[in-house]
């Protein structure tokens, strides 16, 4: 891709990774409404399929009918029509991806808060793709801290900020806040399905969630692992074309993407030999999973009864099964471990990434709030073998996910 004369990326559309991809744009009531016609027919030209969806502020500055003619599908502004509805469900699992351009502040601070009062914010919160959005507003409007927080808010859900351009204003004044390029937006679309494609068709192993270990037919040793973590990998893996195998520990949640490969484990010699049995064939294993590092050394077969006021356990070491693997792991392999420290965690965590063979290890403490077990959000760090360090704010766990795989996909294109 070059750079043209008004410093907008110069393409041709033959060569964009977006044949055939099923593409959302959600359009709100701003002055660069206007520019959703470009839009869609740049999107059109390279191959897309476009549904548009408008607020009824949208429709005041640009018409539907242009963008229904422009995109050859009908154009939804509510999802209750007449004697209709507009399954705004549907629309949201059908897409590859949903692009809100332009979105207004007001817009912004109803997906930020799950105020669902318009089709586009409707679909939004139904979708699985990814989705992007290109805000556009005047320039005392982009720098509010209400506007700041419900941007970075969006980002903490894993959603893809096209930042705001330079430029005149409707207002008249020169600042940030213009929505990016038609042609901007469709370079970031096609770079996100560019690096999407570097996990299609690989086999990826992921273990997740806790192990239990028996003492007795109602006793175990285990720990407070949701699975989360692993099962946002999953999804994510999956959702990027990848053949997902998934050793899943006890836990009550379950991945909702169709076509994962789901094996239910409960100890960590079970987790141990399904993923020596899918590791060889695998191009990526993430080891995400809470393995106890301890079993019982005898489990009672029946329920063991309070005798004494103490009772002591005999505990022997389970298989390290990040130890094994990364001994087996061969040159076109890659390996991503977890670790979970509570201090001297950096030193800890390169430490374990050397002994295992992970090709980068992903670290999170329990010193920072909102990081751990059982949470919907985590904040992480990445280290790779070079001890290069990068360091993220807390997000959700879909979210961390992805900037974890987007990390693999890093090291897959060198190899």
């Amino acid at each position: 891709m070059t750079v043209g004369h008004y410093g907008q990326p110069s393409f041709c559309v033959n060569d964009l990774m977006l044949e055939a991809k099923k593409i959302i744009l959600g359009v709100t009531g701003s002055i660069a409404a206007y520019k959703a016609a470009f839009l869609v027919r740049l999107l059109v030209k390279a191959g897309a399929e476009v549904r548009v969806l408008m607020t009824p502020a949208a429709a005041q500055f640009i018409s539907p009918l242009t963008l229904s003619t422009l995109s050859k599908n009908q154009v939804h502004t509510a999802v209750s029509a007449e004697d209709s509805w507009n399954n705004h469900v549907e629309m949201g699992l059908w897409a590859d991806a949903m692009v809100i351009a332009p979105v207004t502040a007001t817009t912004l601070a109803k997906m930020a808060n799950g105020i669902c009062d318009n089709i586009i914010v409707a679909t939004y919160l139904s979708a699985r793709c990814p989705v992007f959005f290109a805000p556009a507003m005047d320039l005392d409007m982009w720098q509010h801290p209400a506007t700041r927080e419900n941007v970075r808010r969006l980002q903490t859900y894993g959603n893809h900020l096209i930042p705001v351009e330079h430029g005149e204003l409707a207002s008249g004044l020169v600042g940030n806040g213009r929505m990016a390029e038609p042609e901007t937006i469709v370079h970031h679309l096609d770079q996100f399905f560019q690096a999407s494609t570097l996990l299609a068709g690989k086999k990826v192993l992921i273990t997740a969630g806790p192990t239990f270990e028996p003492i007795d037919p109602v006793r175990f040793v285990g720990n407070r692992s949701s699975g989360r973590m692993g099962i946002a990998l999953a999804e994510q893996a999956k959702a990027r074309g990848a053949e997902v195998v998934l050793i899943l520990g006890p836990t009550h949640l379950r991945p909702s993407s169709p076509g994962i490969q789901t094996i239910s484990v409960q100890t960590a010699t079970e987790m141990a030999a399904a993923a020596k049995q899918h590791f060889p064939k695998s191009a990526v294993a993430i080891l995400a999973a809470a393995v106890a590092d301890y079993r019982p050394g005898e489990v009672a077969k029946e329920k063991i009864k309070k005798k004494k006021d103490t009772f002591t356990l005999e505990l022997i070491k389970n298989p390290d099964i990040a130890a094994t693997l990364g001994q087996q792991k061969k040159e076109n392999q890659l390996l991503i471990g977890f670790a979970l420290e509570t201090q001297e965690e950096e030193t800890n965590a390169k430490g374990k990434m050397v002994k295992k063979n992970f090709d980068f290890i992903v670290l999170n403490s329990l010193r920072d709030e909102g990081a751990g077990f059982n949470l919907l959000t985590n904040k992480i760090s990445i280290i790779h073998r070079d001890n290069k360090i990068k360091k993220y704010e807390l997000k959700s766990k879909e979210a961390v996910a992805g900037d974890i795989l987007d990390e693999i996909e890093q090291l897959l294109s060198k190899h």
